[in-house]
């Protein structure tokens, strides 16, 4: 048997907080396997350390306690097999749409040939051909998030992290990038994690979903999604999945509001 593709070993983190005995637990004890290819959604309230986990994936926090591997090596910071797309763009707006794709190619080397045929190649999975010399402002937020992916995937990563990357988009915008994330997913056969809050999301994007409980986090629930793609939002058994999914997280949810004020004002 090989390795999964992410291995997370009882994973903890936690951060300094105000005076000099108190600490924030992020998570706590979390492990999870993620195999190579899989589509895996992490769902939970607020706070409750999604992003922090995808964070340390990514080797941009290191954990407390714990490790991670990604194809059998311990993470100990950023690398190129592992991509991240984040909500607010994180794009470089001194850069055309072409510019910022080929940025991660260019560092490590690669000649305007070579740049060029990756940023042509990325342009069109993402449906941006047109658009090659305009920069971010001039751009919707949609095109704004395809350029993100793009540039993320321009690196060829075997993981591709993604931070709520449609979280800010409306319904309309949101639906037709989800789709075309499958279909990206499914051309490149990258292993993604996908942090969302939205149920409706996880579980159309999702081969499983992660539920996590209110900080400090953990893992409450894996669920696999076993709806055949494409997957019909509106269909029977679609929303029983979604209600499955809504009554393991309601409860941390409330779980969450009921905690939310502990140690303010102290």
């Amino acid at each position: 048997m090989g390795h999964p593709k992410i291995a997370i070993c009882d994973l903890s983190v936690a951060f300094p907080g105000r005076g000099p005995d108190r600490r924030i637990d992020a998570l706590q004890n979390v492990s999870l396997q993620v195999e190579d290819g899989e589509f895996v959604c992490l769902l939970g309230p607020s706070g409750c350390g999604k992003t922090t986990l995808l964070n340390c994936i990514a080797g941009f926090v290191e954990p407390t306690a714990g490790e991670i591997l990604v194809n059998g090596l311990p993470v100990v910071g950023p690398g190129p097999e592992r991509g991240m797309v984040f909500q607010e763009y994180g794009l470089f707006p001194w850069f055309t749409v072409e510019q910022n794709i080929q940025y991660g190619p260019k560092v490590r080397g690669r000649t305007k040939a070579e740049l060029k045929a990756i940023s042509d190649r990325y342009i069109r999975l993402v449906n941006l051909q047109g658009f090659e010399r305009l920069y971010p402002r001039e751009l919707s937020g949609g095109m704004r998030q395809r350029v993100g992916i793009a540039r993320a995937l321009a690196n060829q990563p075997d993981v591709l992290l993604l931070d709520e990357p449609f979280g800010a988009l409306d319904a309309q915008t949101r639906e037709r990038l989800q789709s075309e994330l499958l279909k990206i997913w499914q051309t490149e056969q990258c292993t993604c994690v996908f942090v969302t809050h939205s149920i409706t999301e996880a579980v159309f994007l999702g081969d499983r979903v992660i539920v996590m409980t209110a900080r400090p986090g953990r893992i409450k629930n894996e669920i696999a999604v076993r709806l055949p793609r494409p997957r019909n939002r509106t269909s029977e058994a679609f929303v029983a999945m979604y209600r499955e999914v809504d009554g393991i997280l309601r409860e941390e949810i409330d779980l969450a509001f009921e905690t939310a004020g502990e140690g303010l004002g102290d």
